[in-house]
This record gives structure tokens, C-alpha cells and sequence, in this order.
């Protein structure tokens, strides 16, 4: 995972207020239960050093029924909302910290790896192709040739230029289909794609793809374009293709880790972004997780050990949580961040080093 979308996060400094609130409002009464919750996480807040004119926005945010969601991450700082999403679901935990670094590693883990990839639904006159990259989808309906499409059966002597003329039209949309697919897969370096539709159609299109893509390619059961169709099944398998990557990547990461170059534990983790060696960063997912370390201005500069900092220059080195030190200078030097259910290292984390 890039942390390319928090970077901005980090610039003005902190204190910031971190909240992750439970804002379901599908139960009766609902409305008041998220007023209440967010009174008592604004408390918790207010009793850390929290100033109203920091609490305020995230309360109109989080109150006002136009953004309800299952669940809400705000950070906010200096009066202003500095960055919200909206939560799938309710949120693991619901916290709230007022702290010199924004606490975004619970988002990150309920946020997951954003898998780009590409859907197609694919029929006999063209396709819908869908681009999905950066939070966002893009679609697009792909058709050539709209005549004739459908063999009669009807016999003659003019049947079998009739079918050849059929066959033609299908081969010219399954053509034009797969060069839209490639060119987008290539765009956003797409690592999945999933091709559903009628099975002729299928089977066409794939014939026309280019090799690295087939690579990528997942042939899905279900999905049509016809009038109608419900796409529940279809996204199913979507999903459980990106879910079949990540858990891939993981593996790949994690037999990369063991093979090094590679550092293990919070100190040399640590240590090798501050030397911006990191190429990728193994965190164990674990909500439950307090670890501290101490950091400076910069993100670069942390450390567990405080006079580590000092020694550097750093005059009131500041405690702080250790993945969120850890998730700031990730963002600061251009490294990834990935969460494991396991890895062999002391603090649950280590790094894969570029050098």
C-alpha cells in the first residue's frame, strides 16, 4: 500500500485530533445513538487538550445525516477537517486521540490494499469495461460493429456468408473490447482483471489479448449485460480475485522478507527509513497494539531510544505511537506499507530493504 494519499496529511504540524466513529444509522433512533457516541469520544478529546474550535468541525461532520456511512475516520487540526473517509464498515475500534501525529493506521488496516484492476462484461455486440484505480471507477461501453450479430438458421444459399458475416461482426467487437481492456490495464498498471459475459464473447476477447494481460486475467462464472442482470454474483468474484492477489502479494512479500536484504523489529525498521533504505514496510495487523517510540519535526527522524534523537540534533524528542511515527515516514520516503497476519519478528514488524 502507497500512503501516497496521507503525505499532504503531515504538512502543517500537528496536534490532531484522530476519531473513528461508529455513524451506522440504520436502527431507530439512530441519529441520536451517533450524537451520543460522538459526545463521549468529543470528552475523551476535550480531556486530552483538545480545543473546541478542533472538535467542532468533526462534530458537524460526523452529526450531519448527508454523510452517514457505517463508520467515519476525521482528522482534523487547527479548526479545519484535515482528512476524512467514509468506512465500509464500523470501525474496528472507535477511538478518538488528540496527539502530535494523526493515529491513520487504523484506517489504513479497515481500508485495505485498493487492488486496481479492470472489469469487463463482454457480449457478442461489444462490452462495459470498468476501470477501477485511486478510489475511483471509470466506465466505459465499447461497440463496433452492431450488425448482424445473431445466426438465423434459416438456410438458403446464401446461409453460410450470412454466419461467416455474423462470426466477423463478433470477432470485430471482441477485438475492439480487448484493445480497450489492454490499453486501460496498461493505464493503471492494473494488477487483476476479470472478464464475465457470455461465454462465446469470453473466449473471444481473450484470443486478442496480450499475453501480460491474460496473465491477469480472471474468467468469472457470472455477470451479463443484458437489461436487468444483478451484478451481486459478478462483483463477488471481483472481489475475490483482488482479495486472491493481495493474499499472493502478501505471500510474495513475506518469502521476500526471509530471503532479505531485510531488517526485523521496531528499532532497525526504524533505523533503515532513516537511512531511506526501506522499499516496503511488514506490519502484523494488531488493533490491540500500544507501542510507543519517540520521534522529532521531521519524519524521518524516529527512534526508540530518545537520546538517539538528541544526539541527532532533535531538542524535545516527543513520544509518540509507533506506527504512527512508522506511517509517516513511510509516506515521507516513498515506501509501502503492508499488514500481515503474521511475520517472524520481534514488535510484529520488519522491512524489505531497496539496497
Amino acid at each position: 500500500m502507497r500512503l501516497d494519499f496521507i503525505r499532504g496529511l503531515y504538512e502543517p504540524d500537528g496536534p490532531y485530533a484522530s476519531v473513528y466513529l461508529d455513524t451506522d444509522r440504520s436502527s431507530e433512533g439512530a441519529a441520536n445513538v451517533v450524537r451520543r457516541r460522538w459526545a463521549h469520544l468529543r470528552e475523551l478529546l476535550a480531556a486530552e487538550g483538545a480545543p473546541p474550535e478542533a472538535l467542532d468541525p468533526i462534530g458537524e461532520l460526523m452529526l450531519d445525516p448527508v454523510w452517514a456511512v457505517p463508520g467515519r475516520a476525521v482528522f482534523a487540526r487547527e479548526g479545519e477537517i484535515a482528512l476524512t473517509e467514509p468506512l465500509a464498515h464500523r470501525p474496528r475500534r472507535q477511538t478518538a486521540r488528540w496527539s502530535p501525529l494523526p493515529h491513520v493506521v487504523p484506517l489504513l488496516a479497515q481500508r485495505g490494499e485498493h487492488v486496481p484492476h479492470v472489469e469487463v462484461l463482454a457480449d457478442r455486440a461489444g462490452g462495459e469495461v470498468t476501470v477501477v484505480a485511486e478510489g475511483r471507477r471509470r466506465e466505459t461501453t465499447v461497440e463496433v460493429a452492431d450488425r448482424p450479430i445473431q445466426k438465423t438458421g434459416a438456410g438458403g444459399w446464401s446461409q453460410g456468408n450470412f454466419e461467416r458475416e455474423v462470426e466477423e461482426t463478433w470477432r470485430r467487437n471482441a477485438v475492439a473490447v480487448a484493445e480497450v481492456v489492454e490499453k486501460e490495464a496498461h493505464g493503471v498498471c492494473a494488477e487483476v482483471v476479470v472478464l464475465a459475459g457470455d461465454p462465446k464473447a469470453r473466449a473471444l476477447v481473450t484470443d486478442h489479448l496480450a499475453k501480460d494481460v491474460v496473465r491477469r486475467l480472471t474468467v468469472a462464472e457470472h455477470g451479463s449485460r443484458a437489461p436487468g442482470a444483478d451484478p451481486h454474483l459478478f462483483r463477488q468474484e471481483v472481489d475475490a480475485a483482488c482479495r486472491g492477489w493481495v493474499d499472493r502479494r502478501c505471500a510474495e512479500l513475506l518469502e521476500a522478507f526471509a530471503a532479505g536484504p531485510a531488517v526485523a523489529g521496531l528499532q532497525e525498521t526504524a533505523r533503515a527509513l532513516r537511512e531511506r533504505r526501506v522499499g516496503t514496510v511488514l506490519v502484523r495487523d494488531d488493533p490491540s497494539s500500544t507501542a510507543t517510540m519517540w520521534i522529532g519535526p521531521e519524519p524521518t527522524q524516529l527512534s526508540t531510544d530518545p537520546a538517539e534523537l538528541v544526539a541527532w540534533g532533535v531538542e524535545e524528542p516527543v513520544r509518540e505511537r509507533a506506527d504512527a511515527a512508522i506511517a509517516r515516514a513511510v509516506a515521507a520516503t516513498d515506501a509501502e506499507l503492508w499488514f500481515v497476519d503474521h511475520i517472524d519478528s520481534p514488535d510484529g514488524i520488519g522491512a524489505l530493504l531497496r539496497f
